[in-house]
């Protein structure tokens, strides 16, 4: 089967589940009284929005999942293969590793977005789990998933203009391996999680995410990367039908931090997750506005640089309508996209 093919089958495929899910779970998630608490320290605003149906990601979920697992199928009876040439001549086929343990890695953080959802809405707690849980539940994520790259040899990375860097050379940079994954991992996870702050944000700056990666799936020739990345915007897409403001549903813990996984893992899937500091601008500064925030806070014993973190509410309470950030949030993403493709592809990318 053609790779075209194979990338419009996952949109497709991921688009229609994704919005036709609406229509079932939404009214399950009201019937089940799983609505959104809104907090105090929020905008005054938002509280129009309490007990619209939270979880909502649970959605896009199904539809990636189904979509990927579906879409690789056919191509695997269709005489085709979601790797590249290297990886099929590659012992332990290390790119097959990459997308199957990268779906993994994004159910994983979704489960734990689950149970933090599940605690605030089902249980009365605002807070959900505890800080400390909900750390040590991403951390384990993490680790099995760095675990399952380290010996699966999935350890070389790709610098632009610099080249190809093998962590395996020795005890040293196996180190450098294991912190910095951890940190990008952790890292990015948690900051697609922040900029879910207002109807359809998290949706349309994931949407041109996606979009350049599966532009880099056309220039690496890797059918498995287009499909899992038109999976993901797919899903994305599909939610947007319901997520766009006014909001029919919110994607939570659950559906952000599931797609915190997924863009991680097309960073490592591309063999280059340096990649995401461009290709993921917008998550970067929303992450940056808060710990900004909350140290200068400390520093001078309660003043504040933005109106409120992270960002997207510094530009909401400058009166900007939830659309227009949505719209310039994503337009800033783009930017950043195009510039990790370009950094990408002129530094001999292969």
């Amino acid at each position: 089967m053609n790779s075209t093919i194979a990338l419009i089958i996952s949109i497709v495929i991921a688009f229609g589940i994704t919005a036709a899910l609406g229509f079932v779970i939404i009214p399950w998630l009201r019937k089940l009284k799983f609505g959104q608490t809104i907090l105090e320290i929020g905008p005054s605003w938002h509280k129009s929005k309490q007990g619209t149906p939270n979880m909502g990601g649970l959605m896009f979920i199904i539809g990636i999942i189904l979509s990927f697992a579906a879409t690789c199928l056919t191509v695997h009876f269709t005489g085709g293969s979601i790797e590249s040439e290297f990886s099929i001549l590659a012992i332990g086929r290390p790119e097959l590793v990459l997308l199957l343990a990268g779906l993994c890695l994004a159910l994983g953080f979704g489960i734990v977005g689950f149970a933090d959802d599940f605690i605030k809405i089902k249980l009365k707690r605002n807070e959900g789990l505890s800080a400390k849980q909900k750390t040590v539940g991403q951390l384990i994520m993490t680790l099995g998933y760095t675990m399952t790259l380290w010996f699966s040899h999935n350890t070389i990375w790709y610098i632009p203009f610099i080249g190809v860097f093998s962590f395996e050379r020795n005890v040293f940079t196996g180190i450098i391996f294991w912190v910095l994954s951890f940190f990008i991992i952790y890292g990015t996870v948690n900051s697609v999680n922040l900029t879910d702050g207002i109807d359809g944000l998290c949706s349309s700056v994931t949407t041109t995410v996606a979009i350049s990666f599966i532009v880099l799936g056309f220039i690496q020739n890797f059918t498995g990367l287009k499909i899992f990345a038109g999976a993901l915007l797919g899903g994305v897409l599909g939610f947007l039908c319901w997520n766009w403001n006014p909001a029919k549903t919110f994607m939570g813990d659950t559906g952000s931090l599931f797609l915190g996984g997924m863009v991680v893992a097309l960073g490592y899937i591309v063999k280059c997750p340096l990649i995401l500091l461009p290709v993921g601008i917008v998550y970067v500064c929303e992450t940056m506005s808060d710990i900004i925030q909350i140290g200068y806070f400390k520093i001078t014993h309660g003043k504040r640089i933005f109106k409120m973190a992270p960002i997207h509410h510094h530009f909401e309470m400058c009166g900007w309508k939830e659309k227009k950030i949505c719209v310039i949030f994503s337009l800033v993403n783009a930017i950043g996209c195009a510039v990790g493709v370009l950094l990408l592809y002129f530094g001999n990318f292969k």
